[in-house]
Order: structure tokens, then sequence, then C-alpha cells
């Protein structure tokens, strides 16, 4: 070999190296949140995708580590949705979660990256990271007694009328925005009990509110000090609107705590951010009722952070005895999309880092929960979507999707909810940008359109694990980097569909251990779309498509669901399907029971994952959101029985 040619393989080794060798970047600890930590870490090279990142972690000072879910290869797919113009590439990277956690611990967290084509730069990261806690007023601080208008009876002092007056001091008509005694950090503004409604076209309103009857709060707590309305306990809290457009509106504030209020008869009742704009951090909302709103708590500014949205129940205005949704003969359609006359939009939107929605109880809004559909995500990591916890919430009666996962962009969790009856779809990632979202442990019944995962715009990043999904999965538009576990997925003998879809953009995907229940009389029970390796940007064309009558068939063609099994509803204690004939009917959950039959095919089905399923009991983890033998988790505020408010 001549030695010019020789100098070429040499340099053509190293350039090969150099692409399939990884070099770390950026380390990213994200928000925490009470119970999950969420990371980032962006690398170059890796062409070929082999390198890994293993996570273990451990409480500080515990001897022992323990295994957490590695991090998750992302980078290269493409999200887009032609029509908004959007068009995003995923940076290479990693990013993933630590799940199950305890509240108000530190943890130390150990990550190592290993490629066997070798790795430059700072290969380890050790790091030490303490869970939230849930906010809560602050025990030395001032205590503001408010009451309402026209209180005739004993005031404690300092006392004030309405929440304004206490917040910034007195003035009506145009010195209502003279703010001369403004609240302090660590203030509790304790509201007794009665009716504060806005008289928003009397110019000498008591409440403050000329004009609009909105309250506009912008004061600025502290984590340790934040400032709190909250029910003094002596008879139920009342803001009403009178029809008005915003209620409260927080964008500017920092750290408020709105706990135990009744807000209804208004438009949007906590405006906390608009996108480009302003937004709120740290904002609790906890065990109020809301009722007769557009809107409950809604923020679209990609610096609200750290929103903490507990054991609420939300009330919309829409029809509360038969599911509309967006087809059938109660759809007015006009245009290419149809339309849809909003009465209520969501009970919950955000954006930004950091945020917990946790077991609320929600009903006849478009939407339950949302992340804002947003766009292209912002460079900084202070400012997206990422490391938000959505838990135990019961959303009834959505006239579009149960929860939407929509505009986020790393570590979205998404546990151990309830949804009964969704028009459009039930858990929807309409994009997600790099991922992962994790959708595990949740519950779906009643979707007519078949859209149990609404994964379309090409998300990429998706664990499903853990579900029990009352109904199919149809969708066809392809999406990156898609992984299935210990789901059960039972068809409702809807005619001519079948009962599961897989539609892949790249060659990064798994399915496996999951059960299904195929729809009698469908001919093609399972599509699937396969794109060759190296494929980032994918539009089938019609006969990229196979399509398999069984899971054996599918199993052989395409090595998926070594460990899949077909099943019926008898995996149950008991359960009816929901009738395909009835797509607006309306099922109650407490009339459900999704809970597994002792011995059935679907116990000791499933594969151990984790910090996932650890604690299984049997001989491996059963398939579905319910443990055979284990309490099933408590959907929706424990502070009242709301389940009469669905009837």
């Amino acid at each position: 070999m001549g030695s010019r040619h020789l100098a070429y393989v040499l340099v053509a080794a190293g350039c090969a190296w150099a692409q399939n060798g990884a070099e770390g970047g950026r380390f990213v600890v994200e928000h925490p949140t009470l119970l999950n930590l969420g990371f980032e870490w962006s690398i170059r090279g890796d062409v070929n995708r082999n390198a890994t990142v293993a996570v273990e972690f451990r409480a500080a000072g515990e001897a022992a580590w323990r295994a957490a879910l590695p991090l998750v290869r992302i980078g290269g797919e493409k999200v887009y949705r032609r029509r908004e113009n959007l068009d995003y590439t995923v940076p290479d990277g990693f990013a993933g979660s630590i799940l199950n956690l305890q509240p108000g611990t530190e943890y130390e967290c150990r990550f190592q990256l290993s490629d066997p084509d070798g790795v430059t730069g700072q290969t380890t990261h050790t790091v030490r990271v303490r869970t939230r806690t849930e906010p809560q007023p602050y025990a030395k601080g001032r205590t503001l007694h408010v009451y309402p208008p026209g209180h005739e009876g004993e005031r404690i002092e300092p006392s004030f009328t309405g929440i304004l007056q206490a917040y910034y001091g007195a003035g009506l008509g145009d010195w209502s925005v003279v703010w001369e005694r403004r609240a302090q950090p660590g203030d509790t503004l304790l509201v007794h009990a009665g009716l504060y409604k806005t008289e928003r076209l009397n110019y000498v309103d008591p409440m403050m509110t000329p004009f609009d009857g909105s309250m506009s709060l912008t004061l600025k707590g502290t984590p340790d000090r934040p400032i709190a309305l909250k029910a003094a306990g002596d008879g139920e809290v009342v803001f009403d609107g009178d029809g008005n457009h915003r209620l409260f509106d927080v964008m500017a504030s920092a750290h408020h705590i709105f706990d135990g209020l009744t807000i209804r008869n208004t438009d949007v009742a906590i405006f906390a951010g608009q996108k480009e704009v302003l937004g709120a951090v740290g904002l609790t909302v906890k065990n109020c009722r809301f009722e007769n709103v557009g809107f409950g708590v809604w923020t679209e500014y990609a610096g609200s952070s750290d929103f903490y949205i507990a054991d609420n129940i939300f009330l919309g205005r829409d029809d509360r005895t038969r599911l509309i949704g967006w087809t059938g003969p109660l759809w007015a359609s006009a245009g290419p999309y149809g339309s849809h006359r909003l009465t209520s939009y969501y009970a919950v939107k955000v954006y930004g880092p950091g945020h917990v929605i946790a077991r609320n109880a929600i009903a006849y809004f478009h939407d339950g929960i949302g992340i804002s559909t947003y766009g292209t995500p912002e460079q900084d990591p202070e400012r997206r979507a990422s490391s938000i916890d959505i838990y135990n919430n019961d959303i009834h009666m959505s006239n579009d999707d149960f929860i939407e996962t929509d505009g986020g962009v790393h570590n979205i969790r998404v546990f151990n909810n309830r949804g009964v009856n969704a028009a459009h779809g039930g858990y929807s990632s309409q994009p997600v940008f790099g991922g992962p979202v994790y959708f595990i442990r949740n519950l779906l019944y009643h979707v007519p359109s078949g859209v149990a995962f609404k994964f379309s715009a090409k998300p990429a990043g998706l664990f499903v694990y853990h579900n029990t999904i009352i109904g199919e999965q149809t969708v066809r538009d392809p999406y990156s980097n898609a992984h299935y576990r210990n789901n059960l997925f039972l068809g409702r003998d809807t005619p001519g569909r079948g009962i599961m879809t897989w539609a892949n953009a790249t060659d990064a995907f798994s399915s496996d251990y999951n059960g299904y229940r195929p729809n009698r009389g469908a001919a093609a029970q399972y599509s699937w779309l396969g794109p060759q390796p190296g494929r980032t940007v994918y539009e089938p064309e019609g006969n990229d498509w196979k399509t398999f009558a069984t899971l054996a068939d599918f199993r052989s063609a395409t090595g998926q669901e070594a460990h899949g099994i077909e099943v019926d509803f008898d995996v149950f204690e008991r359960m009816t399907p929901p009738d395909p004939a009835r797509r607006h009917a309306v099922y109650h959950a407490m009339d459900l029971n999704f809970r597994l039959k002792a011995g059935s095919k679907a116990v000791d089905a499933g594969e151990p994952i984790p910090t996932v399923n650890d604690g299984y009991a049997g001989r491996a983890p059963d398939l579905g959101a319910l443990e055979a033998g284990q309490p099933e988790p408590h959907y929706g505020p424990a502070w009242v029985d709301w389940q009469p408010f669905y009837r």
C-alpha cells in the first residue's frame, strides 16, 4: 500500500470515528417537581446513534445506588406541520427522567455516557437535586382579613373590603389604580365567607374593578414567603365575575397561592401569561372550585414556571347530556376543518418549565388539561415546556381531548389519570419536540374516534407504558422514537376498524409485552409503518402500510411484540365496552371497573421497567394501568366527594 493511500485510509478512519464517537456537551438539570426529576445532555457526533447514558440515583445519605431509566437518545427527528409553517429538527442529545421520588428530598444522581465508538469531553455527571414540596402560606407573615361588600358582622382587624383593598390599598373609581399600601411577601389575605361579586359597570364598585371587573395582581412573593389568598374556613368564599372576561389577572405576579376559593361566572378565571409578553412564576391554585367558566387557569408565556395546580374542581359550560365533538349529526361543519363553537376551552393550559397539575376533577370543557402548542421551542431551557407533571386527574366529557402534551419539549410526565368520554382524542402529543413524554398508567374509556393517543404533527420521543385503553389506536400520521410496553388495548367491535396502528417515521421504535383485543369482523387488525434505516422525514405512500389479521402474523413480519398477547374483556373483574353505535353517549367513571381479574391472562404478563413498576406482585408486572391486588389510585381531589357533580 502506497503512503498516499495509507494516509487516505487513516484520515477516513479518523473521520468515521469523529462522526460516530460521542462528545459530551452541556448538561442541564431541569426544574424539579414534587415526584420527578428531569435532565438533558447535549452531544455531538454519534451519527450511528449507539451511544447510551446510564442513570443511577440515591437519596442523600443512602449508600446503595438504584438504577433509573436510561436517558433517551434524541436528535435528528423532524417535527413539522406545513400548513402552520412549523419545521423543527430535534438537536442531538439525551433527555430523561428519574421517576416516582419523594417530595422535599435531596437526591444524588449519576450519569454515565458510553459509546462503543469512543467518547470525548466530560463523560460523567453527578448532581444533587432536591424535589419540591407543596407550597404553603408563610407561617410568620401578616394576616389581612378580607370581607365581602356589605358585610355587617364582626370583623377581625386589620380588615378590608374585597381582595384589592387588602392587596393594594383603598381606592374607588379612577383611584382604583392608586396602589399606595401594597401587600408584602409573606402576607396571607384570609378571605371570609360571602359573595364577592364585581359590579363592573358601577364607577364606585366596592370590589375596585370599574368597567372590566378584572382583578390584576402584580406583586412579587418569594418561594419562602408567598402571598396567599386563602379561604378563612368560616363558610364558602365565592368570587363571581358577573359574566366578565377575566376575573383574576396574575401574569405579572410571582409566588401567589389561591386556596379554597370558589370562582364562577367568568370567561377566564385566572389568566397567568401571554406569549411573548409576560407570565407568572410559582403560581399555586389548590382546593378551589371553578364553575361556569370558559377557562380555569391559563398561561402561554415561555417564562411561566413552577405552577402547582392541584386538588381543584373545574366545571365548564359544555353540554352535560351528550358528547358532541368534531363529527356526527350534532356537529355543524363549516370549511375544510369544520367548526367548533367554544363555550368552555381548557380547564388548565400551561407553558414553561416545572409545572405540576395533579388530582383535579375536570368536566364539560373542550380540552381538559393542555400544554400550549406554542410552536418552535425557545433555545433557553428556562423558557420551554419541560419537566411537567400531570397526574391523578379525573377528566369527564371533553369535546376534544383529555390531556394534551402538545408543544412539550422534554420530560413531560402524564401518569395515573382517568379519562371518560372524549370526542376526538384521549392523550395527545401534537406535537412533542424530542421528548421524552411518558404516558404511564392512564385509563381511557369511550373515545369514539378511535384515537386513544393523538400522536400527530410528527411528534418525537413517546413512551407509552402500562395504560388501559378501552378503545382503538388508529392514528396514521408518522411519529418518531415511540416505544410501547405493558399496555392493554381492547377494541369495542367498531365496524371495519382494527385495534392497533404503529406509524413510525424513523427506525427508532419498539413494541412488546402489550395485550390486544381485536375487533370482531375487521380483516386488518394491526397496521404497521416501518421505514428503512436512516430515514428522518417520512411521508408514506399507500403501499408503504402493512396490515395483519392476527398478532402472530404481525410478530412474524415485523419482529415486534415477541411477548405480546391477545386478550378479551374477561381479563377484568367487570368491564362492558362502550357501544360503538352510540358515539354521543355519556358514561360515568363511578360505573366502571378497570381492575384485573386474579389469574387472568393480563396478570404477570408484563416486563419489569425500573422506577415505573417497581414493587409489582407475582412473577412479573401485570398489563394495563392497575396491578392486580394493589389499591387503585385516587383520581381527583380528596377533599370533597365530587362525583355527584358529574351526574
